[in-house]
């Protein structure tokens, strides 16, 4: 155990046994193990996970640190590969009375994808004080008890746990009484006041005590509570428990003061010797504020609301004491019932958009997990997204998940994709939570330019005016972007007897074409040449049209004679 004001973090490494490759991602089995006291300063250096774990690089890799509770308890410096605290820890505040105290959390590596299994244990330092719940206890003994009764005292509370709890009870020196430790059978110890000697109420009729606690720290800490003992008149017969240990099932969902049980005890004496008051003794500090007990019905009420997925069971010791100051004792188990009172849990950890089309199948499209609260069948879960849509949902570690592409996507049949991810339990009745996600498909120059038509027949009459318009030729192209952003263009003729950069010009931008100079149906009644379209992506793509061009005869002749 580390204690306080040590700055170094203790990190325990495995031996790597094997590792798989899981659904396209490197999952490794090994567990990385580190651990840090609390209360420790955010911002302390537990580990460097470029050297324990062998990888480079975080910031091209994507890589982050994802706790099973998804609190950012740690955070992770990409240039230096560093684990840092990003808040203190507080033990207490995490696993309560719970040993060992252990957070679970991943390394993941987005690029490629891995996961790195990793634990986190948080040391316990010592502090806290014990402390008695109640500061004024009153005991009513019977001057005619024997030496060696033994009365139960309430515990003290330390929310610190090992050695750093508490170890030892002692009271101030009196000629009655001294202490005794006794285990609950769960490591717990509690206090009981052994009589030594014979009380005489008509010499001393009552007397105080001072009950000290003490955990076992390094520099110990103490906390007291004063006992007042009350000597009376002989009482010999105790409250004897119908039954030594009650058990019961409660649902968590059960309503603030609905009944959890009765118990009942009895008592052979007569007048305030055999009037019977219940209490519970030496409880936890949640059995205090979830439960009460009627002290003269016996009936034990809820006063919190129970859940299922923080406690499961309670363990309560009741007392029955007459009004002569016996008592009888016995348990009480309750075992909370668990209800489907919590919805599964979707989490988005990382999410590729858009995706170029062609691309190969299996793109990992998002990375998720689930979680869901409850236990049994209400916390099994199944995940799904709709039918027909090219894309698979796959299992890869504990409750992770990936979206990845089935198949080759296709821009020009489908841009878009909103892919609503469906997680339920199998609980009654089943409880649904669902996420939706827009996935885009980005455009790849796959389409070449396509013209209206494979050949244009234009007419112009002789004798034109220079620039006129004769004709526009026209391509689409089903790309988007500079893909599809189309350049028309004169290619070279195939008569070389042809000058057709004198005859002809085309509008590079919409594809009209205009006659340069005036022609002459006497010396050319016809021409053909081709035209490009071109787009502008990477690689250009481009096709060819043939443009055939006929010189209409205009009546600009007077005959002659030979």
């Amino acid at each position: 155990m580390m204690e306080p004001g040590l700055g170094i973090a203790q990190h325990i490494r495995q031996v790597l046994l094997f590792f798989v490759f899981l659904e396209g991602s490197l999952v490794f089995s090994e567990t990385w193990r580190y651990s840090v006291a609390e209360e420790m300063e955010t911002g302390f250096t537990i580990a460097n996970i470029i050297k324990d774990m062998g990888v480079g690089d975080l910031a091209a890799r994507r890589a982050r640190v994802i706790f099973d509770v998804h609190q950012p308890y740690l955070r992770l410096e990409l240039e230096t590969g560093n684990l840092l605290l990003n808040e203190k820890l507080d033990r207490e505040a995490l696993c309560a009375s719970s040993e060992p105290c252990i957070l679970h959390f991943q390394v993941l590596l987005e690029n490629p994808l891995q996961f790195f299994q990793a634990e986190l244990l948080v040391e316990d330092i010592n502090d806290h004080t014990p402390t008695f719940l109640e500061k004024l206890l009153i005991l009513n003994i019977s001057e005619g008890a024997t030496p060696g009764t033994s009365f139960q005292m309430d515990t003290a509370q330390d929310l610190d746990i090992g050695v750093n709890g508490i170890q030892n009870y002692t009271i101030s020196p009196n000629p009655y009484f001294y202490i005794k430790l006794k285990d609950s059978g769960k490591g717990i110890k509690y206090p009981e006041l052994i009589l030594d000697r014979s009380l005489d109420r008509e010499k001393e009729p009552s007397f105080s005590l001072i009950l000290t606690a003490t955990d076992g720290g390094s520099l110990p800490r103490s906390g007291t509570a004063l006992i007042e003992i009350v000597v009376l008149d002989v009482n010999d017969n105790a409250p004897e428990f119908e039954r030594t240990l009650y058990e019961v099932q409660v649902p968590e969902t059960s309503s603030v003061d609905s009944l959890v049980i009765k118990v009942s005890a009895t008592d052979l004496d007569s007048g305030i010797n055999g009037e019977i008051s219940y209490s519970f003794s030496h409880i936890s500090r949640d059995v205090r504020k979830t439960f009460e007990i009627h002290p003269i019905s016996g009936e034990v009420h809820l006063k919190a609301l129970l859940d299922f997925e923080i406690i499961q069971s309670y363990t309560i010791n009741v007392q029955a004491a007459d009004g002569g100051g016996l008592s009888g004792k016995s348990t009480i188990i309750i075992q909370v019932t668990d209800v489907n009172d919590n919805p599964p849990e979707i989490v988005i950890t990382s999410l590729m958009s858009p995706i170029p089309e062609n691309s190969l199948s299996e793109i990992v499209v998002t990375v998720f997990s689930l979680r869901d609260q409850d236990s049994g069948e209400n916390g099994r879960m199944m995940c799904s997204i709709q039918d027909k849509l090219p894309f698979l949902l796959k299992p890869t570690f504990k409750n992770f998940y990936t979206l990845v592409t089935e198949r080759p996507l296709d821009r020009e049949s489908r841009a878009e994709y909103n892919i609503t991810i469906s997680v339920s339990d199998m609980g009654t009745p089943r409880l649904t939570t669902q996420h939706a996600i827009t996935v885009q498909v980005s455009d790849v120059n796959d389409n070449a330019p396509a013209f209206t038509q494979s050949s244009y027949t234009l007419s112009v009459r002789e004798n034109n005016s220079p620039a006129l318009h004769i004709g526009t030729i026209r391509a689409t192209d089903s790309d988007s972007g500079s893909n599809a952003h189309i350049t028309y263009s004169l290619l070279p003729p195939q008569d070389p007897q042809l000058d057709l950069d004198s005859l002809i010009s085309i509008n590079a931008d919409n594809g009209q074409l205009f006659a340069l100079r005036t022609l002459d149906y006497e010396a050319l009644q016809n021409f053909e040449f081709l035209v490009a379209a071109t787009d502008q992506g990477t690689p250009a793509l481009s096709s060819q049209a043939l443009v055939r061009v006929l010189v209409l005869d205009d009546n600009d002749n007077a005959p002659f004679v030979l």
